[in-house]
């Protein structure tokens, strides 16, 4: 028995705060109660990424696959063969939130659905894992987080680095002044995709089982072509970006091991310079991050050369006693190479070399582990909402630069450029009827 069937008071909508703090306190101390039992989980968007969390989410025993949902009907088929056939399938979400006696659901679909999809989640009752980046506009995410606290939902976001004990422990190090005053940070997605990228294709008709038109969802009529969907929308920055896509994983470990809220300002600068494609966003970007803390932050986009930036490592973070190297898609480990003094300075180590490797396990693994547990314990999860919305607003803030071809200066507590209007005009955008931001 589910905890929502066993314990269904809250309806199709979370209580209020004007039904009183009892209600609520009730609600969530029956939740308690059904710590032990399984989490009914609904799935939004199971190719790619989507599939890989269904794995995921498979290995952990106190859990069900209720319910699939894809706009893509071979997909979702497919999907529905990996339970053996005995998930609910639907087209639309939103019949899947109808559904009283789903806790949870796990939202994996392109970045444009993310916000939409996670707010009427947290307003239906269910508790959320969503994909990221965690939205496609900084007032997405913020609106997000704002759903979150006020029905009082568990909203996991899919950076599950956040899940490494390692890193925990040596973003602790750092900012406990380990490797001495991080000035610089760096790190890049490197992929070299000249001449022809994900290549150029006309319009045509969308594939038969596709709901075409509910895949663009709030964004504006376009016809489909086979350089969108079903993974190329990556691209297009109507749907998503690199800094977003990729980027976010690499700012959010930044922001983790220094312990910074926001940047101050931000400056992106790049282009279409070597790969011919549909594309829409950059081959070539170069985003640099200052912070009021005294440090900067880069991260480099490079998709028309894929040599690397780093030596053995994906991050880099320059103390003054010591060099971070952090590492993560060959293997999780951290390296710290010992500075010495300078000009005028002592030339003598300032601490000694250290090397230490993760082998705890698939990290996404643990993320929903982590999820799965703050389903039954009522407490924030690692990457909760806010966190994500954080990390992610780096990237879109990259972005904003890049379209206005300006730095811009960002204000963290009311979320605002404060030097330049056009570029608060991009915060978030008008979305198609009759979608609308909750």
């Amino acid at each position: 028995m589910s905890i929502a069937k066993k314990h269904n008071k809250r309806g199709r909508r979370m209580v209020r705060p004007a039904a009183g703090a009892a209600a609520l306190s009730a609600l969530e101390a029956a939740r308690a109660q059904g710590a032990n039992e399984r989490i009914r989980l609904g799935f939004i968007g199971v190719a790619n990424r989507g599939g890989q969390l269904l794995d995921a989410f498979l290995t952990h025993k106190d859990i069900e696959v209720a319910a699939l949902c894809d706009v893509y009907e071979p997909t979702l088929q497919s999907a529905n063969k990996r339970v053996d056939g005995k998930a609910r399938t639907f087209r639309d979400f939103r019949k899947l939130l109808d559904c009283r006696d789903i806790d949870a659901v796990v939202i994996a679909t392109p970045d444009h659905w993310h916000a939409i999809q996670t707010i009427m989640s947290c307003d239906a009752g269910k508790d959320v894992y969503v994909e990221k980046p965690l939205s496609i506009t900084v007032r997405e995410g913020r609106r997000m987080v704002e759903a979150a606290r006020r029905n009082n939902r568990v909203v996991q976001v899919g950076t599950h680095m956040r899940a490494c004990s390692l890193y925990a422990q040596l973003a602790e190090l750092i900012q406990q002044g380990k490797v001495g005053k991080v000035t610089v940070s760096r790190a890049y997605r490197l992929s070299n995709m000249a001449p022809s990228g994900i290549g150029r294709a006309r319009p045509t008709a969308p594939p038969e089982g596709l709901d075409w038109d509910l895949w663009l969802g709030p964004r504006p009529v376009e016809p489909f072509r086979p350089t969108i969907a079903p993974y190329k929308f990556r691209w297009w920055e109507l749907y998503s970006s690199q800094v977003a896509n990729w980027g976010v994983h690499y700012l959010d470990l930044i922001r983790w091991m220094t312990g910074e809220l926001a940047p101050c300002s931000v400056c992106a600068l790049g282009g279409k310079y070597a790969v011919d494609d549909d594309r829409t966003i950059p081959d070539t970007l170069q985003v640099t991050y200052e912070f009021s803390s005294g440090r900067l932050a880069m991260f480099g986009q490079y998709e028309a050369s894929g040599n690397p930036a780093i030596a053995h490592a994906d991050i880099e973070l320059r103390g003054t006693l010591g060099t971070v190297y952090l590492a993560y898609l060959g293997g999780i480990y951290y390296r710290i190479v010992p500075e010495q003094g300078g000009q005028f300075q002592e030339r003598r180590p300032r601490m000694k070399p250290e090397e230490v490797r993760y082998k705890e396990g698939d990290l996404t693994a643990k993320h929903a582990r982590d999820f799965l547990d703050c389903i039954k314990s009522r407490q924030r999860p690692k990457a909760d909402v806010e966190i994500g919305h954080r990390s992610t607003t780096f990237s879109l803030l990259a972005n904003i630069s890049l379209a206005v071809r300006a730095r811009i200066e960002w204000d963290p507590q009311r979320e605002l450029i404060t030097n330049n209007p056009k570029a608060n005009e991009l915060l978030h955008y008008e979305y198609r009827k009759p979608w609308k931001l909750g």
